[in-house]
């Protein structure tokens, strides 16, 4: 099934790459969605959509409670048909599509709401906390790797809310990196080993969440999460799925659990995937596919030739 989800994120990333530059995300996203959508009708599954845009199912294909797939093995969804639709609309770098797989109840039906987030690598697995101090995870983090805190680079989101933490990062040494969008590749960089990127910190989508912690799993690193609701309608959606305790904290295997398949396409080019690119004749995809049952983390680049003349893909040089 590896490389049937692979070929979903895929055909969503060839979608959503046409809008590449053009300034409208809303547009680049829909073409992700539909194209997601079409290409999990050859998936031998009877997939659900159980964490991601909370719309209404008749009218917003993929929303949350949407089946997928030909029909099969009941299968648990969980994605972002483009992760970082406004990254494509400016033509920047590190937006994906990207989903997991699982069994049904092996993922914790989260709502659509903020998460803090800690994710690092396998060597700091147990060494960081939601309630230590920021300095105190940092120490952590350096030791685990057997570094000092000022030889640490850290991932945080370039938004306001951020402003306080990138302060505190600065203050006890360490080197902070700002990214646009795209919290998901930059956990898995985190969980990398000499991505150069040490840990990403910081408050985003609980989606992108779940989807990081199925990447943990299969890298074996580690996300500490913790909800961080806006409104009493948050709490409220939250306890209507059976999550009581909106103050716990989370960790990978609190989030997702048991075997599981991740399927990421770059969209634009970031640290860990490049991205579509396109020729008269076809394009070419970079995608990451990770599955626990098998074992493996697969580095897949493909060549879509848009042409019936089988020469085509013969001109397309190996990066």
């Amino acid at each position: 099934m590896c490389r049937e989800f692979g070929a979903v994120t895929e055909a969503a990333a060839l979608a959503a790459g046409r809008w590449v530059g053009q300034g409208d995300p809303e547009a680049a996203e829909a073409a992700a969605v539909e194209a997601m959508r079409a290409a999990f009708a050859q998936v031998p599954i009877s997939g659900t959509v159980v964490v991601g845009k909370e719309r209404d199912p008749q009218t917003s294909p993929l929303a949350v409670g949407s089946r997928v797939g030909m029909g099969g093995r009941p299968t648990d969804i969980v994605l972002r048909a483009l992760e970082g639709a406004n990254i494509v609309a400016r033509g920047q770098a590190g937006a994906i599509s990207v989903l997991t797989a699982a069994a049904p109840g092996n993922v914790l039906q989260v709502p659509e709401m903020y998460m803090q987030k800690i994710a690092v690598g396998a060597p700091a697995v147990g060494k960081v906390e939601m309630e230590a101090d920021i300095e105190q995870n940092l120490e952590a983090i350096a030791d685990s790797l057997g570094l000092k805190v000022n030889e640490l680079t850290i991932v945080v989101l370039d938004r306001p809310r951020h402003d306080d933490l990138v302060a505190t990062l600065r203050r006890a040494g360490a080197r902070v990196k700002l990214i646009q969008d795209g919290d998901v590749m930059a956990s898995i960089a985190a969980a990398i080993r000499d991505s150069g990127d040490h840990a990403h910190i910081g408050i985003g989508g609980s989606t992108e969440g779940v989807i990081s912690a199925a990447a943990m799993q299969c890298l074996g690193g580690e996300i500490v999460s913790k909800f961080w609701p806006l409104s009493r309608r948050e709490i409220e959606a939250a306890r209507e799925r059976g999550i009581e305790d909106i103050e716990a904290t989370l960790r990978t295997e609190d989030l997702v659990r048991g075997d599981l398949v991740l399927s990421a396409t770059g969209v634009t080019s970031g640290d860990v995937l490049q991205g579509v690119e396109y020729r008269h004749e076809g394009a070419r995809t970079q995608t990451l596919v990770m599955c626990t049952k098998c074992r493996h983390v697969r580095f897949v680049e493909t060549v879509h030739s848009f042409s019936p003349d089988p020469k085509a893909v013969a001109f397309w040089k190996v990066r």
